[in-house]
């Protein structure tokens, strides 16, 4: 039997839970208010995708591990699909007009169109549209 889970929680470590949230909001998320208090936020990507962003040393409590510094090394790349390719350039401008840094240039494969952009912790975002009918069969 398959294992299967019907919803994600990623977990992110974040310096300042406000500007975090702010920085967030400011490019169109929402958050949960029944799983945010001064220690994390629920941030809402759909119905069964949330991030949790938690502060540091809140983050800290649910590892042995040394946490990353996402400014300096990369352990994962959050991949968000988006409706078209103009709306992976609008998401992504207003992550950058939010105070987001640049990450990869965008990327257009014919099938797939890919862009991507550093949060204000230095998280990886990549925001890419796939149109399935064009994509190359093997």
């Amino acid at each position: 039997m398959a294992v299967t889970a019907d919803k994600i929680f990623v977990n992110l470590p974040v310096k300042d839970l406000n500007k975090s949230m702010e920085f967030f909001r400011s490019i169109g998320f929402e958050f949960n208010a029944q799983f945010t208090d001064e220690n994390a936020a629920c941030l809402v990507i759909s119905e069964h995708i949330y991030a949790m962003l938690l502060l540091e040393q809140f983050f800290g409590t649910f590892t042995k591990k040394e946490i990353a510094d996402a400014t300096r090394s990369t352990e994962v790349i959050l991949a968000l699909t988006a409706d078209s390719k103009e709306k992976v350039d609008e998401l992504v401008n207003k992550a950058l007009a939010a105070g987001g840094k640049p990450s990869n240039d965008p990327t257009d494969h014919g099938f797939m169109y890919v862009w991507s952009f550093q949060d204000v912790d230095g998280h990886l975002w990549e925001v890419f549209y796939m149109d399935e009918s064009a994509v190359p069969q093997e």
